[in-house]
Formats: C-alpha cells, sequence, structure tokens
C-alpha cells in the first residue's frame, strides 16, 4: 500500500471512502495501521487460495467502520489501544460505562 498516514487530512470530519487507500490512509493510529497491514495480507491470501471476494468485501466493511471511528475520535481510538495495552501488560484497569449507556446518550444528544 502507498497511502500514508498524511495522506488523510486530520480533523476531517467527512468519512473515508469505501477503499482499501483510504481506510488504511485515515488509520493514524500505529496498530490500526499495523493490524490492518497484516489483515489484509491474510486476507488476499485467503482470496487468492479461496477465490471468492466475499472475505476481501467483509474486511473492507470491517476496517471502514474503524476508519470511520477514527476519524470521528482519535483520541478515543488512541485510549482505547492504551487501555488494551495494560490490560494485556495484566494491570487491573478501572471499568468505563456502559455501552449501551454511552450509545443511548449519543442517540439522544447529550
Amino acid at each position: 500500500m502507498t497511502a500514508q498516514p498524511h495522506d488523510f487530512v486530520s480533523g476531517d470530519t467527512s468519512e473515508p471512502a469505501k477503499n482499501l487507500r483510504a481506510i488504511r490512509a485515515a488509520l493514524v493510529v500505529p496498530q490500526d495501521r499495523e493490524a490492518f497491514d497484516s489483515g489484509l495480507k491474510a486476507v488476499l491470501d485467503e482470496v487468492r487460495t479461496s477465490l471468492d471476494l466475499g472475505a476481501l468485501n467483509d474486511f473492507v466493511h470491517r476496517w471502514w467502520i474503524s476508519a470511520c471511528d477514527s476519524t470521528r475520535d482519535l483520541e478515543g481510538r488512541r485510549e482505547m489501544h492504551a487501555r488494551a495495552g495494560r490490560i494485556a501488560a495484566g494491570e487491573t484497569v478501572p471499568q468505563g460505562r456502559p455501552w449501551r449507556e454511552l450509545l443511548s446518550e449519543r442517540e439522544n444528544g447529550r
């Protein structure tokens, strides 16, 4: 891939196009970019073997959602990865609010 993180304008709240280049460019958190790159390699290997593009379509859709999340809440993505790293290291991490509560607030515009 030739898209680089600086290809995506930070603070742009529009959704990235639903293609591999735009999605990768929107993934400015290093952990996201690394996971995208390794996942893309794996899915392309799978497609080469199966000749079924369904896996690639699923991959693009899943990562497009993450790219959209990154454009809307970059700091939240960074915090998510930092928290996951602390959990993986065995640290006790305080629990946040339930996701249903957060979604409800977003839907109600609070």
